[in-house]
């Protein structure tokens, strides 16, 4: 670990995992101060406690902890910010056709951006998080370099892929160098914690029951109409309830009785159709991505051979990736790979090293200035 702080500034989100990284800190002879954002309200989104994060128990839980540490401890209401920057775009993205990750937008515009902005305020030299990964600088390449983490289980570098050079030189994740979760706990156990054995945060956290379609249906007002499902021809196999309840590779759930089985391979909102077709026809090997952004070194002038991978539970595969002309980034895979899918991210890798990532493009699709910035 390269940074030598005299003063830290903690995300304490309530859970085990920041928790130790604040101890981790505070034992290194690092002065901390303990930061929890507030995002929304519990009963804004019937909330199930204990299976997400940012809740009002979070809140408490990271109070108790920075009081059992001895350390102060603020909270930061950025409710309008995370309504704006995360679920709204979460809902355009859903309503555009394809399949958001929003942990990725809520760690990039909220969390990591607000952290930095208060690093100053607080005067503190670094901002520390209990994310599964680590930073290195290369005195080499005169960069700042992410990597996975020890615990390859554990490895969170995937939802990091956004992060800068400013960012990287002033970010620590403590947590990468372990290799062992329960390790953790037992950390957390013996120092008294009261989180030591809360579970881990589940799902997506504004969508506490995994209901998505009913979710954006609250939040917009609006109804999505039944359309057709159709094969790849245009035939019509029957009606859906609503394209924004699909998602690409899906098989169940589409209320069709179809001679073999059919899984969904993509969807036209502006003609409101779900196109199903085999499952062979969901690999393909190509996919392009926007907003990328450059980790191990300058976009490259010419292709780079990487491992990639394009969601956040897939299996990294052998690629090559060229940067196109207009800045996006092109992806061509050695062997075909399952269920592409627009509005996931795609994120490059040369063995531990993160090599850059960037949001998957829709099909045939030219999609300029999609990136937002961060609230204040």
């Amino acid at each position: 670990m390269m940074h030598t702080p005299s003063r830290a500034l903690i995300a304490m989100s309530g859970g085990v995992d920041s928790s130790v990284a604040a101890l981790r800190m505070q034992q290194m002879g690092c002065e901390c101060v303990g930061v929890t954002m507030k995002l929304y309200d519990n009963e804004q989104i019937g909330l199930d406690k204990g299976h997400t994060c940012c809740s009002l128990d979070d809140v408490e839980d990271a109070r108790q902890v920075c009081y059992t540490m001895g350390i102060p401890h603020y909270v930061i209401g950025l409710k309008d910010c995370f309504s704006e920057k995360v679920i709204d775009r979460f809902v355009r993205s859903y309503e555009r056709g394809e399949t958001p990750n929003p942990c990725i937008d809520c760690n990039r515009f909220l969390k990591f951006d607000s952290l930095y902005s208060r690093m100053e305020i607080l005067d503190c030299q670094i901002f520390v998080t209990g994310h599964y990964a680590r930073v290195e600088y290369d005195p080499v390449r005169e960069r700042w370099l992410l990597k996975k983490a020890r615990n390859k289980a554990k490895d969170q570098s995937y939802v990091l892929y956004f992060m800068t050079q400013e960012l990287l030189a002033h970010a620590c994740f403590p947590l990468g160098e372990y290799e062992d979760k329960e390790e953790i706990r037992r950390i957390a156990a013996g120092s008294g914690f009261v989180n030591a054995r809360k579970h881990d945060s589940q799902d997506i956290c504004f969508v506490p029951d995994g209901d998505y379609a009913a979710f954006i249906e609250r939040r917009t007002g609006k109804k999505w109409p039944e359309g057709d499902f159709t094969d790849q021809q245009g035939h019509v196999l029957g009606r859906h309830k609503g394209q924004i309840r699909y998602t690409i590779g899906q098989r169940r759930g589409l209320g069709l009785s179809l001679p073999a089985p059919l899984y969904v391979c993509g969807k036209d909102p502006e003609k409101n159709t779900v196109i199903l077709s085999p499952e062979e026809k969901l690999f393909s090997r190509e996919l392009v991505a926007e907003d990328f952004n450059w980790i191990a070194y300058e976009a490259p002038a010419g292709p780079v051979h990487v491992c990639a991978r394009p969601r956040y539970r897939a299996k990294e595969a052998p690629a090559t990736a060229e940067v196109l002309e207009d800045g996006r980034v092109r992806v061509v895979f050695d062997e075909p790979q399952r269920a592409i899918t627009p509005g996931q991210a795609v994120v490059l890798y040369d063995g531990d090293l993160v090599v850059g990532g960037g949001t998957i493009c829709p099909d045939n699709s030219v999609k300029k200035g999609n990136c937002e910035g961060a609230c204040d």
